[in-house]
């Protein structure tokens, strides 16, 4: 029956509760997560739960490379922990996301109780990226990054290979769209930082 309810390749599944059904807490919707660990999900601050279809072979093999470079300066920066896209973090507003990738400053991290951090984490990532794949709806990934930055996060990185793009959001700041950039620094706050973007567009 399960089966049933997957998402296809191009489609995410949305369940939507109000006014049928009261919003899940944090902690119900925490165990609803786990009981359905093969699905990827998020859920929306109107308390809509989205079941995402899982990447393909192309955009999986992107976010590793963007995983292992970005995981690397982390372990010698020091200053933050690095979250990967199986994580999910509940945002002031109320709705959980899960970045493809995600950095919060160490201090921040370390305030957290044992029980927060063994949950989703009650706060929004001080460093978030997402990765567009072909299926992905570029307008609602605008609007999460947009989400992220009204929620706290201090840098964004929009990466469409599709269209060969790259978007940086910064909080009071205009949306930055780069075409088709080598590289991409994370200054000043990812201090040392830079992406060498130049192999996502092949």
């Amino acid at each position: 029956m399960a089966s049933a309810l997957r998402p296809t390749e191009t489609d995410p599944f949305v369940i939507h509760f109000e006014p049928v059904l009261k919003k899940l807490t944090d902690d119900d919707f925490f165990e609803f997560c786990q009981a359905n660990r093969e699905w990827r999900i998020e859920r929306t601050s109107s308390g809509d739960i989205i079941i995402m279809p899982p990447t393909s072979g192309e955009t999986g093999g992107l976010n590793f490379d963007l995983l292992v470079d970005f995981g690397n300066w982390v372990r010698v920066d020091g200053t933050g922990k690095g979250f990967d896209s199986s994580t999910g973090f509940v945002l002031p507003n109320g709705a959980e996301r899960s970045p493809d990738l995600a950095w919060v400053r160490l201090s921040r991290w370390e305030a957290l109780t044992e029980e927060q951090r063994r949950k989703f984490p009650p706060l929004c990532p001080d460093f978030v990226v997402e990765l567009r794949s072909p299926s992905d709806s570029l307008a609602a990934l605008k609007d999460k990054m947009q989400e992220y930055i009204e929620n706290g996060a201090q840098l964004g990185w929009l990466i469409d290979p599709v269209e060969k793009k790259f978007y940086v959001y910064r909080p009071e700041a205009a949306v930055e769209c780069l075409d088709n950039p080598s590289t991409v620094s994370g200054e000043p706050l990812l201090k040392g930082f830079v992406l060498n973007i130049a192999r996502f567009w092949k």
